[in-house]
């Protein structure tokens, strides 16, 4: 199972109004084990950052003015993510935002390259309702060390994310057995156990005698007996 945590950082928060994506960070696991193989790159939006957007991730024009523009990086992402299960906290921000990306140079949207997409902000809401659940709570309430996070950043947040999943889903840990350790029990066993005689161990006379009495006091109450 091939699982892909991404994140992204961006110059606004509305792709409808023209905001771009600056950074993307995705980070594989498999059968839910780091493989250290990841993607990342820094993206020029050609426009200005929000004032706002900014403080959050602290990411300058400046420092963007020689990344390359996302066209030119499209198609190693797209390779990255095929047919993986992508993880996103909030995944309808970031993937609306992918699809702009895409849809602006003629790519079809992310939900038909990847081959699952799951929002771990939802999955957080639904196992803790009416609680905070943005990453840096999880990571709290998980135990989780998040000291470095003093920025969003896309790359240590797409850690910290996997980091979070893997507490969230704890108990799937023993449905990852390696099916080549596991071992068949041969059919001879069944017919063994089968053939084994049970011991049978009967009342003796005095238990039967209490049990009577016992019975018979209890249709005197008047009580049903099945």
């Amino acid at each position: 199972m091939r699982q892909i945590f991404l994140d992204t950082e961006t110059t606004g928060l509305y792709p409808a109004q023209g905001h771009r994506i600056i950074e993307i960070a995705a980070v594989e696991m498999i059968n839910r084990r780091p493989t250290n193989n990841h993607y990342h790159v820094y993206l020029n939006p050609e426009r200005e950052i929000d004032p706002a957007a900014q403080e959050v991730h602290g990411i300058t024009l400046e420092f963007l003015q020689d990344k390359p523009l996302f066209e030119a990086v499209a198609q190693e992402l797209v390779v990255f993510v095929s047919d993986a299960e992508v993880i996103i906290h909030n995944a309808p921000f970031d993937v609306g935002f992918l699809n702009s990306e895409l849809g602006r140079i003629g790519l079809q949207p992310i939900e038909t390259v990847c081959g699952k997409i799951t929002d771990t902000l939802k999955m957080a809401k639904d196992s803790r309702p009416g609680q905070r659940n943005n990453l840096n709570a999880l990571c709290s309430h998980f135990g989780i060390d998040n000291s470095k996070r003093t920025l969003h950043g896309a790359l240590l947040d797409a850690e910290l994310l996997a980091e979070v999943y893997m507490a969230m889903t704890r108990g799937q840990d023993s449905l990852m057995m390696d099916l080549g350790q596991t071992q068949q029990i041969p059919s001879s066993q069944f017919v063994a156990n089968a053939e084994r005689v049970l011991k049978v161990i009967r009342a003796d006379e005095a238990e039967l005698s209490a049990h009577e009495e016992y019975v018979k006091s209890l249709a005197k109450a008047g009580a049903k007996i099945w």
